[in-house]
């Protein structure tokens, strides 16, 4: 029995549906490798946005609690700079640690806390004293341990010393005077190291084409360290004019250059101490940014660096 017209038709439909699944299928088949590996555009596109969102929300937390902690008073900046200090020096000596170093992490740790407490009880000389203390215990530590080499002593000494006492120069800083100017002077070496930071990223992600250290840090430009300079000039020039009377308009530019230049080798120091384990990040304590420490390597050289041209100038 011969089939009607109405029923060809829908066969024919059929068919061509069938037909249109099946190129569906074959489409989402040939993209499951891409799919499964994160590669296909909206997936990129949805974890560009998370990170962006997790970068800039911890960030955001990470400044408004360091704003409000300074402008608190010396206090709260210490404790403040004593978690900070910890913190970075418990992620040193994890990397330490995966370099094959076995640093005493109690010696180290314990005066990663005092350096704080003595730069806000009693200044340089307590913090002259705990060095002294320091090398002392490691000493000790090295004469009666027989496993401990060398190595192992100078990681456990260095460690407290570059992340602690790097980072106590903004505590002194802040001691010099406890109301609104002193609070301003110590966010200004914080904002321009910052700036110097975004400056240098921008103008290295739009023009960067000159590698500043290629084996390092293949990331950073010779043009982006030219634009992360000009941002802490700029931030140290404002300072001069609006807030710190005694620091000239020279003297600012001077300030600026040094001290973004010292922190930009605090940030290739410690990304060298990191690519020399084989890691990305110092640790994870900073959604979106990775250590502590990879947030404030260029303030620890950066901001000693700006103590003590202050301090040298007569300005502290």
């Amino acid at each position: 029995m011969s089939r009607t017209s109405s029923e060809k038709d829908q066969e024919h439909r059929s068919e061509g549906l069938d037909r249109q699944i099946e190129l569906l299928e074959g489409r989402r088949a040939s993209k499951e490798e891409a799919r499964a590996a994160g590669g296909l555009r909206g997936q990129k596109a949805r974890n560009s946005a998370e990170k962006l969102l997790t970068r800039s929300m911890s960030g955001a937390i990470y400044v408004v609690v360091t704003l409000a902690c300074v402008l608190c008073g010396p206090l709260a900046t210490s404790v403040l700079i004593a978690a900070e200090a910890w913190l970075c020096c418990s992620e040193f000596f994890r990397i330490c640690r995966m370099g094959g170093r076995m640093p005493n992490e109690s010696l180290g740790l314990v005066a990663a806390l005092l350096f704080p407490a003595a730069a806000y009880l009693h200044g340089l000389a307590a913090c002259a004293l705990v060095v002294l203390l320091l090398l002392v215990a490691c000493a000790c530590w090295y004469v009666f341990t027989p496993r401990a080499n060398v190595a192992d002593v100078a990681v456990t000494a260095f460690g407290p010393l570059y992340t602690s006492l790097c980072f106590v120069s903004l505590i002194l800083v802040r001691k010099v005077d406890t109301g609104i100017t002193g609070a301003l002077v110590t966010l200004a070496i914080m904002f321009s190291i910052w700036v110097n930071d975004a400056f240098a990223y921008f103008v290295g992600s739009a023009i960067g084409s000159h590698k500043l250290a290629p084996r390092i840090s293949p990331s950073k430009s010779v043009e982006g360290f030219v634009g992360g300079l000009v941002g802490s000039v700029l931030v140290w020039v404002l300072i001069a004019l609006f807030v710190f009377e005694d620091l000239s308009v020279a003297g600012a530019v001077g300030l600026g250059l040094a001290v973004g230049a010292v922190s930009v080798f605090g940030d290739l120091f410690e990304s060298r101490l990191k690519r020399g384990v084989g890691v990305k990040d110092s640790g994870n304590v900073l959604p979106g940014h990775g250590g502590l420490l990879d947030r404030s390597d260029s303030m620890l050289f950066g901001g000693t660096t700006a103590l003590f041209l202050l301090y040298l100038g007569g300005l502290l």
